[in-house]
């Protein structure tokens, strides 16, 4: 088997120790297309994270029998390829729930409360309290819109109910009302949700449907002084709308863990004080990790004996 992400030696060494005894795995020491068919060589089984699988590299491993991501989003991975040459496509359906969901909670807070540059000025000597008291909001009291109630949003709904703010949600599949009342979450159609919501954090799958879903002419309709959250896609917003909004004070502050190009480069927001970005980092907690692989290699195994894998965790 391969892993086809660049981890250092303890994240490496974390997943040898859950893969069974007998399995081979070739680590990639880069992401270019040398180093990445070269970790492939021979493989059967390719474990997949953040970086993109594109369809020539797919293409070039004749034996490769399944992709699995260590993760819940596939929008990186080329299903047509997968389709085309027989490769099964896994993943794990809300295995990052707990860690993502609390780093929604975190840009929500920092966002609101300016934390980076209450940082960097408090590092600077300055002391300031009565500027800060100008620029900072704070959470209680405030209508938290979550754009996804999937596993994710709903963790982030749970860990919600205690800062006293009102929860409303879209989703394109509404909950059923039992679980909207034991979350304590309202539906709203999506205009009703941008239009009421002071926090809006967005946790949607990533599909030509939602791509670009916050544009500029949704971002217009956003409620004046909103804050916008986003631990999901890059690709759900338009940057240089955002951009805009931040500028002009409709939107109040942004908290981004994904960007439409990651690396993040030529893109307006880290020129503004009022965001906090963060590398696609929300899932990536070592914690965490340990069971990712866990999973993932209780459904190869189960791929290989011809069992059934959980729902929702098998694409192809």
């Amino acid at each position: 088997m391969a892993v086809l992400d660049v981890y250092p030696e303890p994240t490496r060494a974390l997943i040898r120790s859950r893969l069974p005894a007998a399995w081979h795995c070739a680590f990639a020491d880069g992401y270019d297309d040398e180093r990445q068919l070269a970790a492939l060589h021979g493989a059967d089984v390719a474990f997949a994270n953040w970086w993109e699988v594109r369809g020539d590299t797919i293409r070039a491993v004749p034996g490769l029998r399944l992709i699995h991501k260590l993760g819940a989003g596939v929008d990186k991975i080329d299903q047509a390829a997968c389709r085309e040459r027989g490769v099964r496509l896994a993943r794990i359906s809300g295995g990052n729930a707990v860690p993502v969901a609390e780093h929604t909670l975190l840009l929500i807070l920092a966002a609101l409360r300016r934390l980076p540059e209450i940082d960097a000025r408090t590092r600077a000597g300055e002391w300031f309290k009565e500027e800060a008291r100008v620029i900072q909001r704070q959470l209680a009291g405030r209508t938290v819109g979550l754009l996804g109630l999937g596993a994710i949003g709903q963790a982030v709904a749970r860990r919600l109910a205690g800062f006293d703010v009102e929860i409303v949600y879209h989703d394109p599949n509404r909950l059923p009302r039992d679980v909207e009342r034991d979350l304590g979450v309202r539906y709203l159609d999506l205009e009703a949700l941008l239009a009421t919501s002071d926090v809006l954090s967005l946790h949607l799958p990533l599909l030509p449907g939602t791509r670009g879903l916050l544009g500029a002419e949704r971002i217009r309709t956003l409620k004046p002084g909103a804050v916008v959250v986003n631990c999901a896609r890059g690709g759900l917003i338009d940057e240089n709308a955002l951009a805009d909004a931040l500028r002009s004070g409709h939107v109040l502050a942004a908290g981004l863990d994904t960007f439409a190009a990651e690396p993040l480069r030529d893109s307006p927001l880290p020129e503004l004080a009022n965001t906090v970005l963060t590398a696609h980092v929300a899932g990536a907690t070592l914690d965490n990790f340990g069971q990712m692989v866990d999973r993932a290699v209780a459904n190869t195994l189960a791929l290989r004996e011809g069992r059934p894998i959980p729902d929702g965790d098998l694409v192809i």
